[in-house]
């Protein structure tokens, strides 16, 4: 049980999922659990909003972890950004999983098709 992608190999468990978007929003200097939509699992009361951000990976931060799809185009820009943000990462779980999710990005916005979460 988990979170996957339609023609990926890419997989967390819901809670992996998590903790992986919060160490990607980390990068971009937010806290994901204060933003709309996370603070009722965190409890964190904040006054932060998505459009104080300006970051090509903000589609994957602020998408439904168990449904829905990111648009060819989407995944075109997030998939770079994806892959410049874990770079520097130790060689673990995260890291070679958000590499595997970017090749599969790429490969939808080749292939004009969109990401589809499941």
């Amino acid at each position: 049980m988990g979170l996957d992608f339609r023609g990926s190999r890419a997989h967390w468990s819901y809670s992996g999922f998590h903790s992986f978007r919060c160490r990607l929003a980390q990068e971009i200097g937010m806290n994901l659990d204060a933003m709309p939509g996370f603070t009722y699992f965190s409890g964190v009361m904040s006054d932060a909003r998505w459009e104080d951000y300006d970051d090509p990976i903000l589609p994957l931060l602020n998408h439904s972890d168990c449904d829905g799809e990111l648009a060819p185009e989407v995944c075109q820009v997030v998939a770079p950004r994806l892959r410049e943000i874990v770079t520097g990462w130790p060689d673990d779980y995260d890291r070679r999983q958000a590499f595997m999710l970017a090749d599969t990005m790429e490969r939808c916005g080749q292939e004009g098709r969109p990401l589809v979460f499941c």
